[in-house]
């Protein structure tokens, strides 16, 4: 773009104000254009006249002269018959009325390319900075998609033309490349040409006070748009996941390498899983790419590489990935009927040898090889890289080769083609070592390759029956440098000439000159192919085995197994997505009855990070009459013998079941009831199941109160759930002890203590038995919890010998993790201390975990900031477990590290280390 960067008339965005001035030439953003590959556009039309008009360029077409009345003045003719929407590349005009009393912007009428609206923008435009009496200037601009504010984009090429209206005068033409997004919309030349020179009659361009402006557009395929890849091409394009094109363009090759899809097909991925399996991962986006309407994913491949999200943002070498898809598919196929897919498809061999000069000995070893890496740097064509790798060397002087039983010879030393795969893998190496900057570099030499190869010369011994001769059938191609940019790979499927462009989810017919000539890489006069796009890697499919490597790849060909595990991955996914879609119209429903309260050992009923919840997803809106009669068929009941409690956070930090007035609340949606704090936790009452009631006991909830029993036992330091009752609230406390002797199975005159459990570390003793409930309980409430246990005087001697000692234990109980010092991975075991522990208390317990001496222990605090032993602890230490822990995350493990001793640990820590320095006399 050496014209519009040599003058002021600079490259810009467009702008509505004709009257709009352009700042310093420097901060124009007149670099600011992307590359995109494209076809030469047509040389512009000589001579043309208003009254004769012809088919610009080279197209094959005859001009369809359409003329549109645009507000009185200003008139479009598009010069292409083609109808086609999603066509690449258009010709159209734009006839400018009365020009000399043009003041505002002239917008042409769209004309469709890639299925995107594309105008001609005209405009006066003021440069004020101008050394010249005549400072207006024509603006001339493409504009694009210009009503669209969604996140769009579509690279193009364009040719910007003032058409003469007058004998012997050359068309006027100017050239532009740009990425067109919802934010540049519009791009051009703010100063096409000094506006008196435009009405200047001399110079041809006028006439009638008209000008024809004309605009040749070369268009990628546009992504963020609905671009029908599949109707458009037949195939399908793959997500990119934030900088995995490099990946997606390898994917498309092996894909279309049908035989090997075949194979994958093939694999036995039955009892992989779907998680971790690559082959199974390869599989599912082979049949997707196949079968899919719309883009492909590739999450579940990288996640089975084991690749986090970020490194789905990292670029990683093609040549390595490729090496280690093709290293697993391999693995995987061996002893299956698909064993050697792999080395029969890409597998040649070369000779490395060395030959003496002067004496008839030779050293060879044959290589298989399953891709070539060929040097491009200063090399013409493809033939000259070959040339360059089996080029010999020279082993002279110092570096003679060693020929055993002959001493040192001068010898050549390289490398021959004993032969070449069906499939032939040429890696470009474009990205290589400089010494120089000590860093690594993009090579942007041109190479030349071509559509179709003959290596016979490259190889040892050529078979005339089946020569070496390639077609081309993948050109992999790079964009940027080497800190990054974009790949995009052109593929031509059938091996029939019929080349397509896949980038990332858009997938476009593209010609042989976009997909060959245009990346030879190098520097090109033309705006259009930038000198940093160029292909990196080559894929040809030797002629004879055409047929075979790129045989059609049909239904029967897939297992049926894998067809029906893939549907029920899709519609078990589709089931996922509708769920995640409606997510906000559910709520989830934690239900627990009597059976979770059972061997409980803490607080209230039940311990909720361990519990086991039969959960239920419901609407939010569901009534409770629905919602109950969901729940009784879920469990096996009639409606009349469930009854739900629902689960109350109480002031005093308890979780307790409370009352609901299912006769008056069945109208209520579950979402009302649970107060609008989901999930809602529910105590299910049910009738018990050996008894032949119908329905549960009645409940007053203006005289009745239901109770929670447990019975402790202080012999085996153990609480057991003993059910629950409904009783008056007038109910003297005595009432209740024959139902405690018969829950606990004690003789029913048996003495019994009992206790309330108000909170943590609060259990008060009842005293009075003759009061009645709502003046013997603190707060009588539904959910409260009455604790007994036998009046025994054997209890005393026991280390817990009330419950009321017991829940107090229990608030300073905690678990501990205890880790050998000296093992770094040791996992460690657990112990259930209590915090008012001291130094001997903790020490005993570890060292009958150990079976050791405690004295022969010593431990080691946790450091705060990182999981590993800090100082040691003495054993003289005053504190409690709790102080030692005081400094450990509240929620994470608590960690404590030990080690053995071969010396009490009061005598270590009475004794001194000293150093000894040995002197030699």
């Amino acid at each position: 773009m050496a014209e519009a960067e040599s003058t002021p008339d600079m490259l810009v965005s467009g702008d509505a104000n004709p009257n709009a001035t352009e700042g310093p030439p420097e901060k124009r953003p007149c670099n600011e254009v992307e590359h995109m590959d494209t076809d030469t556009p047509p040389p512009p039309p000589k001579n043309d006249s208003p009254q004769t008009p012809k088919a610009g360029g080279d197209m094959d077409t005859d001009r369809n002269t359409n003329t549109t009345n645009v507000n009185g003045e200003v008139m479009v003719e598009e010069l292409m018959e083609e109808e086609d929407e999603s066509r690449a590349e258009a010709t159209f005009r734009f006839t400018v009325e009365n020009f000399s009393k043009v003041k505002e912007t002239q917008l042409s009428p769209p004309v469709f390319i890639r299925n995107l609206p594309w105008k001609i923008m005209a405009m006066p435009r003021h440069n004020p900075n101008a050394e010249r009496p005549n400072n207006k200037s024509l603006g001339f601009f493409l504009q694009c998609n210009a009503d669209s504010d969604s996140s769009w984009s579509c690279s193009a090429s364009a040719e910007l033309r003032l058409i003469p209206q007058k004998d012997g005068v050359e068309t006027f033409n100017r050239k532009i490349q740009h990425i067109f997004y919802s934010k540049e919309n519009d791009w051009g030349f703010a100063h096409f040409m000094p506006w008196h020179e435009v009405g200047d009659t001399q110079k041809g361009f006028i006439k009638d006070d008209r000008i024809l402006l004309e605009v040749y557009v070369n268009a990628d395929a546009p992504h963020g748009v609905a671009w029908d890849s599949k109707k458009h091409t037949g195939y399908v394009g793959l997500k990119n996941q934030g900088a995995t094109c490099y990946m997606n363009s390898l994917l498309q090759t092996l894909f279309f390498t049908n035989q090997l899809r075949k194979a994958v097909y093939q694999m036995p991925t039955e009892s992989d899983d779907q998680s971790k399996s690559v082959a199974l991962a390869l599989q599912r986006i082979f049949y997707e790419l196949q079968h899919n309407d719309k883009p492909v994913g590739t999450k579940k491949l990288t996640k089975s590489f084991g690749w986090e999200t970020l490194d789905s943002f990292m670029q990683h070498d093609v040549q390595e990935l490729c090496r280690v898809l093709l290293d697993n598919m391999e693995s995987k196929m061996r002893g299956t009927c698909v064993e050697g897919t792999i080395p029969r498809l890409l597998e040649g061999k070369m000779i490395s040898f060395i030959k003496c000069k002067h004496i008839d000995y030779m050293s060879s070893r044959t290589e298989p090889f399953y891709d070539i890496q060929l040097n491009i740097k200063g090399k013409k064509n493809l033939y000259e890289s070959f040339q360059d790798y089996i080029a010999t060397e020279t082993m002279d002087g110092e570096n003679k080769y060693d020929a055993g039983k002959f001493g040192l010879q001068e010898a050549e030393k390289g490398v021959i083609f004993q032969s070449f795969p069906p499939v032939l893998h040429l890696h470009l190496m474009r990205f290589q070592y400089d010494p120089n900057t000590d860093t690594n570099i993009k090579i942007n030499d041109r190479c030349e390759f071509h559509e179709k190869i003959n290596l016979d010369k490259f190889v040892q011994n050529p078979d005339a029956k089946d020569p070496a001769v390639y077609i081309l059938h993948a050109v992999l191609v790079h964009s940027g440098d080497n800190h990054g940019g974009h790949y995009v790979v052109y593929l031509n499927p059938r091996g029939d000439g019929k080349w397509c462009k896949f980038d990332d989810d858009v997938v476009s017919r593209c010609t042989k000159a976009e997909a060959i000539d245009h990346n030879f890489g190098g520097f090109d006069d033309d705006i259009s192919i930038r000198h940093c796009t160029n292909a990196y890697m080559l894929v040809y499919v030797r002629e004879s085995c055409k047929e075979e490597v790129l045989c059609p790849v049909n239904e029967i060909d897939i297992p049926d197994n894998l067809i029906e595990r893939l549907a029920e991955e899709k519609k078990y996914e589709l089931q996922r997505r509708k769920e995640r879609s409606e997510a906000h119209l559910y709520m989830p429903v934690h239900v627990v009855t009597e059976d979770q309260f059972c061997g409980h050992q803490g607080n209230d009923m039940f311990d909720m990070e361990h519990v086991h919840y039969r959960t239920f997803k419901v609407l939010r809106e569901m009534k409770l009459g629905p919602f109950m009669e969901m729940l009784a068929g879920s469990m096996g009941y009639p409606v009349a013998q469930i009854r739900p409690w629902p689960f109350q956070q109480r002031s005093n930090c308890t979780f307790r079941p409370t009352m609901i007035d299912v006769e008056n609340d069945l109208e209520k949606s579950v979402v009302v009831l649970a107060e609008n704090d989901p999930p809602w936790y529910v105590f299910l009452e049910v009738v018990e199941p050996d008894s032949d009631v119908a329905c549960l006991p009645p409940f007053d909830k203006d005289s009745d109160v239901m109770l929670f029993l447990k019975m402790y036992d202080p012999k085996a330091k153990m609480v057991c759930y003993a059910g629950h009752v409904y009783v008056p609230i007038s109910t003297r406390v005595e009432e209740l002890i024959p139902i405690m002797n018969r829950r606990a199975g004690f003789r029913s005159d048996t003495d019994l203590i009992m206790f309330e459990e108000v909170k943590p570390n609060l259990v008060e003793r009842i005293q009075d038995y003759e009061l009645p409930l709502d003046k013997a309980l603190d707060e009588l409430m539904d959910g409260d919890i009455i604790i007994f246990q036998k009046d025994d005087p054997e209890n005393e001697e026991c280390e817990l010998p009330t419950a009321k000692d017991y829940f107090r234990d229990l608030y300073y109980r905690v678990e501990v993790v205890f880790c050998d010092k000296t093992m770094p991975s040791d996992p460690g075991f657990n112990l259930v201390l209590s915090q008012r522990m001291n130094y001997f208390q903790v020490a005993k317990c570890v060292a009958q975990e150990l079976n050791t001496d405690p004295m022969l222990l010593q431990f080691f605090k946790t450091q705060g900031y990182r999981d590993a032993p800090g100082n040691p602890l003495r054993c003289t230490y005053e504190g409690t477990l709790k102080d030692l822990l005081s400094n450990l995350k509240q929620r994470g493990p608590k960690k404590l590290y030990y080690q053995r001793l071969r010396i009490p640990i009061n005598e270590l820590e009475n004794k001194r280390q000293f150093k000894c320095i040995f002197v030699n006399r």
